[in-house]
């Protein structure tokens, strides 16, 4: 490392190494011999005259790539697959006149894509499951510690902090339903020719339709896809990138609105993130505890939702059978949108196995509105005492209002309820009995066992080594 180039931090201080891996460099152009070795066994299989010779000579080379010489190759013939067809060319002397025969560039290009998608697709699924799991746990540990509810950031009716928590996870499982959606979706371009015709493989093959069709199958069960899509162009549609962007946007989108949760909640001292021994919040102010991990998915989270803008330009530009200004927009966007998604989940589930309640912050926050939040229930106690239903809720809106006032005018504390006490009209009503925060939080906590046994249970017997969630950031 010479640190004299840009470095992209999505690589160096964000995702995990098997997200680098599926993207590197070895990666695509590994898969890339790989096809053009399932394109002449298939071919093979088919009649056409190459030997086994041929392709045991490409199976030997799929890994060591000369990726020098193919630069230098790509720099002089401005194209970058037939620069791997030369630099592989040299390495399978034999095979070389056979190589990518009857092919377009799409075939090795898409393909690989698509794999390539399939794979990252599978990590996202784990990264979801073990996100779900945390937050899981903090839910079924939190089901019952009452906490205020907060609509248009106002105090609202109360609920639990496990409540909240599987607010959070609904959205994430629904992300991962789309997700497994999305990737069972997806299939291979197979073997198409030059504008998805088939023109060139039907000449191969002596004008046998059967055949050219048989071709295209065998590419996508050697690549592990079920079939291919039945029309493209030169490339697969762009739709599909645009439901892969879409699917991890969803996945942003809900991972902002979680870690924005976490960073109000932490304002209002009720919950903490991971913090180390050693961590520093502030370089000036020494005894800050700054939510900076939920921050930092805020951050990269929005970046994805940007891209889903891209897949949505390049698809609706793609003129009639393909142009190549979606390239260079996809070999940045796709890669970079996956490892973006990876990091943030990975953060995602490293707060929710570290992150600390404070349920005596929540009561407090509770107390001070639950008398507010207690007078409807006052004012149904008054009335069965024998009271006047319409002079007791004038009752409680005047003193509910001169309450408020001391608070904001004075800053003083809540007094609605001493000012109840002492009034006549709720004499008969046993006050102290009415103020439970749990009598208020409805049904929440069997909201939570509920929904954890009937939407997370089942998930954790389909991703069981997922369930122990340790990750690293």
């Amino acid at each position: 490392m010479d640190h004299q180039s840009y470095e992209n931090p999505l690589i160096t201080r964000y995702a995990s190494e098997k997200m680098s891996q599926i993207w590197s460099a070895q990666t695509k152009f590994s898969t890339w011999r790989k096809l053009w070795v399932y394109l002449a066994e298939a071919q093979r299989e088919l009649g056409l005259p190459i030997s086994e010779k041929q392709i045991a000579e490409m199976r030997d080379h799929t890994d060591d790539i000369d990726f020098e010489t193919a630069r230098r190759l790509e720099k002089s013939t401005r194209h970058d697959v037939m620069a791997h067809i030369q630099t592989f060319a040299l390495v399978c002397p034999t095979a070389a006149p056979i190589i990518h025969w009857g092919a377009t560039s799409c075939y090795v290009t898409d393909n690989t894509d698509l794999l390539l998608l399939k794979k990252s697709f599978e990590l996202i699924q784990r990264r979801l499951a073990q996100a779900i799991f945390a937050l899981a746990d903090f839910a079924d540990t939190h089901q019952r510690t009452p906490c205020l509810g907060l609509t248009h950031l106002q105090a609202a009716q109360p609920t639990t902090m496990g409540k909240r928590a599987c607010i959070w996870i609904q959205d994430l499982i629904d992300d991962l339903t789309t997700i497994e959606f999305r990737s069972s979706a997806l299939r291979a371009r197979g073997a198409k020719g030059t504008t998805g015709t088939q023109a060139s493989f039907l000449e191969l093959f002596d004008g046998d339709h059967a055949r050219v069709v048989r071709l295209d199958q065998l590419i996508a069960e050697k690549l592990g896809f079920q079939a291919s899509y039945p029309i493209t162009g030169q490339t697969y549609s762009r739709k599909i990138d645009c439901h892969v962007l879409d699917a991890l946007s969803g996945i942003a989108q809900s991972a902002h609105k979680i870690a924005t949760d976490i960073r109000l909640l932490s304002s209002r001292k009720e919950l903490d993130e991971p913090f180390e021994t050693n961590q520093i919040g502030s370089s000036a102010m020494a005894y800050k505890r700054n939510p900076m991990r939920s921050e930092r998915i805020c951050s990269l989270a929005r970046f994805v939702i940007s891209l889903q803008s891209s897949t949505a330009n390049t698809l609706a530009t793609q003129w009639l059978e393909r142009t190549l200004d979606d390239s260079a927009n996809r070999r940045i966007v796709l890669p970079q949108a996956f490892l973006a998604i990876d990091a943030v989940l990975m953060l995602l589930a490293n707060i929710a196995t570290g992150l600390v309640a404070y349920p005596k912050m929540m009561e407090k926050h509770l107390r001070e509105e639950l008398p507010f939040m207690a007078t409807e229930n006052l004012l149904m106690a008054a009335v069965a005492a024998g009271g006047d239903r319409q002079k007791i809720h004038e009752r409680i809106r005047v003193l509910s209002q001169e309450a408020a006032q001391k608070i904001k005018l004075e800053g003083g504390e809540n007094n609605l309820i001493q000012r109840l006490v002492a009034d006549e009209a709720f004499s008969h009503v046993d006050i102290s009995r009415l103020l439970e925060p749990l009598d208020y939080v409805g049904r929440s906590p069997q909201q939570v066992v509920e929904f954890l046994a009937q939407y997370v249970q089942p998930l954790r017997k389909k991703f069981p080594a997922e369930t122990e969630v340790d990750i690293q950031v």
